[in-house]
C-alpha cells in the first residue's frame, strides 16, 4: 500500500505544475486540502484557504503570456494517513511586455505535509522556497511596487535549524 501511496503522492505534485501551466485552477481540489495552508515567499506570508489560495494564483499567473513549472526530486514519507515530500522545482516565467527582458527563471524546493481523505491524498501545508534565480525580475513583479522574496532559501540552513517537516520525518 505505500508504494501506491507514494506513486500517488508524486502524481499530485507533478499535477500541480500541470495545474499552473494550464491554467485550470480547479485542479488544485484535486490537489490541496480546502484548508491548506500555503507558505510562498517571506516567512509570513501564507494562505490558508483553498478559495483564496486558487484567486492568488490565477491573478499572479494572469500577468504571465506563459510559464513553465518543473518538479523533480521527489521524495515521500507514508506514515498511516498523513505524510511527508519533499521536491524541487524549477519555474519559467515569460512576460513579453516586460521592460528588460520577457523572461525569469527560478529553483526551488517544496516541503509538504499532506493528509489522506476519501478523495485521496491532499497537500495541507506547503512551503515553497526559492533558491536562486536569473533573468529579469520585472517578469514576476511587473509593477516593481511589491517586494518579492528574491532572497535565497538555503535548504542546509532550514534543515539544520529543524525547520523542514520531511526531513523531520524521516528522522
Amino acid at each position: 500500500m505505500v508504494e501506491n501511496d507514494k506513486a500517488a503522492i508524486v502524481e499530485i505534485l507533478n499535477l500541480y505544475a500541470f495545474a499552473l501551466d494550464a491554467r485550470q485552477w480547479d485542479l488544485f481540489e484535486r490537489i490541496f486540502a480546502k484548508d491548506v495552508v500555503a507558505e510562498f515567499g517571506p516567512a509570513g506570508t501564507a494562505w490558508t484557504d483553498l478559495t483564496e489560495f486558487k484567486k492568488g494564483f490565477e491573478a499572479f499567473h494572469a500577468t504571465l503570456d506563459s510559464h513553465q513549472h518543473t518538479m523533480m526530486g521527489q521524495l515521500v514519507h507514508v506514515d498511516g494517513d498523513t505524510a511527508h515530500a519533499f521536491s524541487y522545482g524549477n519555474w519559467l516565467l515569460i512576460r513579453e511586455a516586460a521592460e528588460g527582458g520577457p523572461t525569469w527563471t527560478g529553483t526551488g524546493w517544496y516541503d509538504d505535509e499532506l493528509a489522506r481523505t476519501p478523495d485521496g491524498w491532499r497537500i495541507t501545508h506547503r512551503v515553497c522556497k526559492l533558491q536562486g534565480w536569473s533573468g529579469n525580475p520585472l517578469v514576476p513583479e511587473p509593477n516593481g511596487s511589491q517586494n518579492p522574496d528574491m532572497n535565497l532559501n538555503k535548504l542546509h540552513v532550514f534543515a539544520g535549524d529543524g525547520r523542514l517537516g520531511f526531513l523531520s520525518a524521516i528522522n
